[in-house]
């Protein structure tokens, strides 16, 4: 059986063919540029993980969200289940860039972080800057 990857592991994008045996087993990897091609077919065949960048809520804030993603790759499968814990998460302005939205999401031991920060909105009478 034959799979095709692309190398996400640098800005080059290898098509990578890889050959498996009837169990899964690695027969031959083709395309590849150079060893990290490999390393990310074994990746993906034995444990896929993605980064996720979403948005979560943001209670008080001069914005109405803030930028979050996971501090590190999160299991493929635990990607849509993290999702629907962020949809119900909101935060309470003011917000600090790295700050930790949800530590140790779904027990994946990676902590949901911002990557920008989100003043307070000023209330009646005042201003932001």
């Amino acid at each position: 059986m034959e799979r095709k990857f692309i190398c996400i592991r640098c800005p080059k994008g290898c098509e990578i063919t890889t050959t498996l045996d009837d169990k899964g087993n690695i027969l031959k990897i083709e395309g590849n540029s150079c060893k990290l091609g490999i390393e990310h077919v074994k990746a993906e065949l034995s444990d896929p993980r993605r980064t996720l960048t979403t948005t979560v809520r943001v209670e008080d804030g001069i914005h109405p969200v803030v930028p979050v993603w996971t501090e590190k790759p999160v299991p493929e499968g635990q990607v849509m289940n993290i999702v629907k814990v962020l949809s119900r998460s909101s935060v309470k302005a003011p917000v600090a860039i790295n700050q930790i939205i949800i530590e140790n999401v779904l027990g994946t031991g990676i902590n949901v972080i911002t990557s920008r920060a989100i003043p307070e909105r000023h209330k009646e009478g005042g201003h932001n800057d």
